[in-house]
């Protein structure tokens, strides 16, 4: 892969009509890193994940998605990444392993790589007695660290991460990043959306948009000294304080 990058994504724009939904935006993002891609409602993040994720062509600009063109191999981009969403994860009316089989299904996994991945992953996260309970009658918390290990149970370059963590307290919350942390130092790129400012202060690098466009792209650390600032969330204000656009 040219660069080394997980993500490559070059004057990449979304048009509805005469609206511009995403405004040209690049940026790169390198393998194993936690990236971070914020934005206000409104502020275009949705509409360009989606073009990362394969489900939406682009107006115009190049991205490669682990090697692959979002306009020509977008089923290839699909088999390469896993994607996790607070909405929508798993089946609440599965057991446990059954969400595991079906989604090792959907990724392709041969029934013995299914079998055996499946025994390690109820091992990891220490559910061996949940095995056979309905997704419905978990934890929420627990929901999610099954959701996030279901996401990487192919071994993907990339996993996205919208909104993840939402809705869960500031402990599970932080159980859940050391998941993340222990996919990157595997070697799996992270791409994470969140509202949480605290969350941003996790990630190897953030960007910030806002209309459209990306404002800010740095390290957290950087962008805190950058505007003179002592957290994400004020840096976050200060950007978006001049958003004008309802949520896309």
């Amino acid at each position: 892969m040219e660069n080394n990058y997980s993500i490559s994504v070059d004057k990449l724009t979304k048009k509805f009509g005469n609206f511009t939904a995403v405004d040209a935006i690049s940026f790169d993002v390198n393998g194993g890193e936690i990236f971070g891609f914020l934005g206000a409602n409104g502020a275009g993040k949705t509409t360009a994940m989606r073009m990362l994720c394969g489900l939406s062509i682009p107006s115009s600009g190049k991205a490669t998605i682990a090697g692959f063109d979002v306009y020509k191999e977008t089923e290839k981009i699909k088999r390469n990444i896993g994607y996790m969403s607070q909405k929508f994860s798993l089946y609440e009316d599965l057991t446990v392993a059954e969400n595991i089989q079906f989604f090792g299904g959907i990724y392709g996994l041969d029934r013995k790589e299914l079998r055996d991945k499946s025994a390690e992953l109820i091992a990891r996260l220490g559910m061996e007695k949940d095995a056979k309970k309905l997704v419905n009658s978990i934890p929420l918390g627990w929901k999610q660290k099954l959701a996030f290990s279901v996401a990487i149970l192919h071994r993907p370059e990339i996993v996205f991460l919208d909104e993840p963590t939402g809705g869960v307290d500031p402990l599970t919350r932080r159980q859940f990043w050391d998941l993340i942390y222990q996919a990157a130092d595997s070697g799996i790129t992270a791409f994470v959306t969140t509202h949480y400012m605290d969350e941003a202060e996790y990630c190897n690098r953030i960007s910030i948009m806002v209309d459209g466009k990306i404002e800010a792209l740095d390290k957290p650390a950087a962008l805190k000294n950058k505007y003179g600032v002592n957290s994400m969330n004020d840096v976050f204000q200060h950007l978006a304080r001049g958003a004008s656009r309802s949520d896309l």
